[in-house]
């Protein structure tokens, strides 16, 4: 039997009902109604449960969700999705520099290689609870981490009870490392550089509709992306398949996509943010277009930033463009003086997973953001210390680690700034089915950003031209 993930009706109830607590609305009445029908909570950690619903229960969850997004929110003015109402709420919206600002190849390199190093970190222990983590890491020697996992000296009885992610383990403990695999968190970096290529700086929400229905296969989405890849071909138009039936539409996915925004807008996190916000809308709304905002406008000021010690200025550029009230601009500067107060990380962490573990999905994007945040300011922007702790964190910890790396590599400043043993297994190749992009080297995607950041897209070289 083949259940596809994300899109149950009977599962998105669960998730919306606990995405409806968080966003201000009143779902008490309709919990208890699903309750009553004999319907399920939503799956922890799987996309989907093992079982089909009657078709009397789908149709109800179907129904339930419709009222469920018609219920009025109590967040509504101080965690608005419109770019122009966002802005409002920001009088101290980044200025763009005076004069255009410049990166370089090998710093965009570094970027790229970050990101990888980061999510291929964090590959094998994604949706692991975080005291496997740990339990798996310190029999090796590798706590706090320090190195990719390894299941070599791990007792076997701990590899009975926390196994690896079944998909990553082959391709992603040290043992087993050739190259980056493929990885949504690389993908959707791919993708936008097509979406400059295609539609330049100016695309809009619909451009990228566009380029994910001839591009991006759906069997590589999960969450809201999966769902506002259904929504189109339903016929829902931008921006409301972010919110038709998308329980998801705070969740990590738009964050994930943000580093192409920063990395071709250097020193300018206004017009980066701006741009990931259209990226954004076409699958998240409130919280998980802050994400990308914020992440977008870290990037953009770590690609024009000094040195590692910019991290906390870089952070700064980031909640400038996000609305101060809203639940992530709460929970980053929380996190960030947590991990300012505490020599320990693991007490960070642990402090963190008590405020937001037990009200968040780990793939929700006010938790992770947090701990993004915490983890490049306990580590100061230092390369090894961002990942790992970005990674050591747990939730999605493939995500956490790439973004976390994206902007410590910026940082370190070039491909030679970063640790052999981080890189090196990764040997110059990227693994993808995005756009004949497969095996393609970081060396190249770093120029074709660096060109796409200089001049504007109908100038540029075709991507074709740089495919492998």
């Amino acid at each position: 039997m083949l259940r596809v993930t994300w899109v149950q009706p009977e599962d998105l109830i669960g998730h919306e009902l606990r995405q409806a607590a968080l966003d201000g609305r009143e779902p008490a009445r309709i919990a208890a109604r699903w309750a009553a029908a004999g319907g399920r909570t939503a799956p922890a950690r799987a996309g989907a449960s093992p079982e089909p619903a009657s078709r009397y229960l789908r149709t109800l969850a179907e129904d339930l969700l419709d009222e469920l997004a018609d219920l009025p929110s109590r967040t509504a003015d101080r965690e608005p999705t419109d770019l122009a109402a966002i802005k409002a709420l920001r009088p101290d919206w980044p200025a763009p520099p005076a004069s255009p600002a410049r990166t370089s190849p090998a710093r965009l390199e570094a970027a790229w290689l970050g990101r990888a190093v980061g999510c291929l970190l964090g590959k094998p222990v994604e949706k692991l609870p975080l005291d496997a983590i740990r339990a798996l890491a310190r029999p090796t020697g590798n706590w706090p981490l320090r190195g990719y996992f390894t299941a070599r000296g791990v007792p076997p009885e701990l590899l009975a009870a926390h196994p690896w992610n079944r998909r990553s383990a082959t391709t992603s403990l040290a043992e087993n490392i050739d190259g980056m695999p493929e990885d949504d968190d690389l993908n959707y970096p791919l993708l936008n550089l097509l979406l400059l290529q295609r539609y330049g700086r100016a695309f809009t929400t619909a451009d990228v509709a566009r380029l994910w229905l001839d591009e991006l296969p759906a069997g590589r989405t999960f969450t809201a992306e999966r769902v506002a890849l259904r929504n189109l071909l339903l016929g829902v138009e931008p921006p409301h398949t972010a919110r038709h039936r998308n329980p998801f539409r705070e969740w990590i996915g738009a964050l994930i996509r943000a580093d192409v925004h920063g990395w071709t807008h250097p020193g300018d996190p206004g017009a980066a943010a701006e741009q990931a916000h259209r990226d954004a809308t076409l699958t998240h709304t409130a919280n998980g277009v802050y994400a990308a905002m914020f992440a977008a406008a870290v990037i953009a000021r770590a690609a024009h930033a000094t040195g590692p010690q910019d991290v906390h200025d870089c952070l700064r550029a980031g909640l400038a463009v996000i609305p101060s009230e809203s639940r992530l601009a709460r929970a980053v500067d929380h996190a960030m003086t947590l991990a300012r107060a505490h020599e320990d990380f693991d007490t960070v962490v642990d402090r963190l997973h008590a405020v937001h573990g037990e009200d968040h999905h780990w793939v929700h994007a006010v938790p992770n953001t947090a701990l993004i945040a915490a983890a490049l300011t306990h580590a100061d922007g230092d390369f090894t210390g961002s990942i790992c702790r970005a990674v050591s964190g747990g939730w999605d910890t493939d995500s956490n680690g790439a973004t976390a790396g994206s902007v410590a590599g910026l940082l370190a400043g070039s491909p030679a700034a970063l640790p052999d043993h981080w890189t090196a297994p990764l040997k110059n190749r990227l693994a993808t089915s995005v756009g004949g992009l497969d095996g393609t080297g970081f060396d190249t995607l770093a120029r074709l950003t660096h060109d796409l950041a200089q001049a504007p897209a109908p100038d540029l070289t075709p991507l074709e031209a740089v495919r492998p």
